[in-house]
């Protein structure tokens, strides 16, 4: 028999999400059945599988000691990466991040170590603040993502009541989030809110939009305001009221004013030459519209927001950083 004691990132989730991160070889029919049998109990208890557990509870595995031999052993890499972040906002909780285009979020094929969030974890386990050693069930995660040649802010959460609260904020649309981009042509008017319908194509990672309602497809709502112009070209705060899949590069696309650079829902040839690498999209600011009060109330109200200067494609476009800071002023 072996015992988990359940501490603090462990507690408020249910015993069988738990059991899935802390006992790695365990297979999960396996997993229910001990459970429904008795051979996994909480405080010598029987349980259910849906029970929420509390930190300082004890969970008794009857179980073979082959299944805590855990695949994910610790390489040294959160010792060895030098972080590199820029970090916009800190506290005990969560920690916001100004991503740069091309650099990934999550590990893939082509990246493991080189990744936001593993730069994350290496920082806050260097500063003293995270070490998977003690962990049974949680790490630093992030709260949302950003592709990969898009830009901007990106929230990570340093203890599972942050996580599990922010993802409740961002799930019931309680963060407001901004976006800068460079379109292609003048916008029809100065300021929109512009609706629609998208779907979707897993396979080719492409979104489509319609302006009637389908099987299938999803209502999006985008406002804009033009910042600034010059002689072929807009640049637009957009506000996501949805948060769909590449919604303002194909609803942008969809009204005639694709991204400069975006070679998925436009023709970015002629940008490239221009120095557009990227598409020109940049998630910067933030504003935390919380309605409900909880281990995160003290960000009610506030605002996150990057440096104008620190958007690649706003030097394109004069006197744009003056309205930028004036608009983020305003919001103070």
């Amino acid at each position: 028999m072996q015992i988990l004691i359940v501490k603090k990132n462990d507690a408020g989730q249910r015993l069988d999400k738990f059991l899935t991160k802390a006992v790695h070889g365990l297979p999960a029919s396996l997993m229910y059945k001990y459970i429904r049998t008795k051979k996994i109990k909480v405080n010598r208890k029987r349980c259910e599988q849906k029970y929420i557990l509390q930190e300082g509870d004890e969970i008794q595995l009857f179980i073979r000691d082959e299944f805590f031999d855990s695949p994910e052993k610790d390489d040294g890499a959160l010792a060895r990466i030098t972080p590199k972040l820029d970090i916009v906002y800190e506290d005990d909780n969560i920690i916001l991040c100004n991503k740069r285009p091309g650099v990934l979020v999550h590990e893939d094929d082509s990246a493991k170590d080189n990744t936001l969030i593993m730069h994350i974890k290496a920082y806050l386990y260097q500063k003293g603040e995270y070490d998977p050693a003690d962990e049974q069930s949680f790490a630093p995660a992030l709260c949302n993502r950003i592709d990969r040649n898009t830009g901007g802010i990106v929230i990570a959460a340093k203890t599972a009541e942050a996580l599990r609260v922010m993802n409740e904020k961002i799930k019931n649309d309680e963060i407001r989030k901004f976006y800068l981009c460079a379109v292609h042509g003048k916008m029809p008017k100065r300021s929109d809110t512009l609706t629609g319908y998208l779907k979707k194509n897993s396979a080719t990672n492409l979104v489509t939009v319609s302006d009637r309602e389908k099987d299938g497809y999803k209502n999006i709502i985008t406002k804009y305001k033009v910042i600034s112009e010059n002689r072929d070209s807009s640049l637009v705060e957009v506000e996501l009221v949805t948060g769909r899949t590449h919604q303002i590069r194909a609803h942008m696309a969809h009204i005639g004013h694709s991204l400069l650079g975006d070679g998925k829902y436009g023709v970015n040839r002629d940008d490239r030459a221009d120095g557009y690498k990227y598409q020109a999209l940049y998630s910067y600011r933030l504003i935390f519209d919380f309605k409900t009060d909880d281990a995160l109330s003290y960000l009610k109200g506030k605002q996150v927001a990057l440096k104008p200067s620190d958007i690649w494609f706003i030097k394109d476009f004069a006197g744009a950083e003056d309205k930028i800071e004036r608009i983020i002023s305003a919001k103070k």
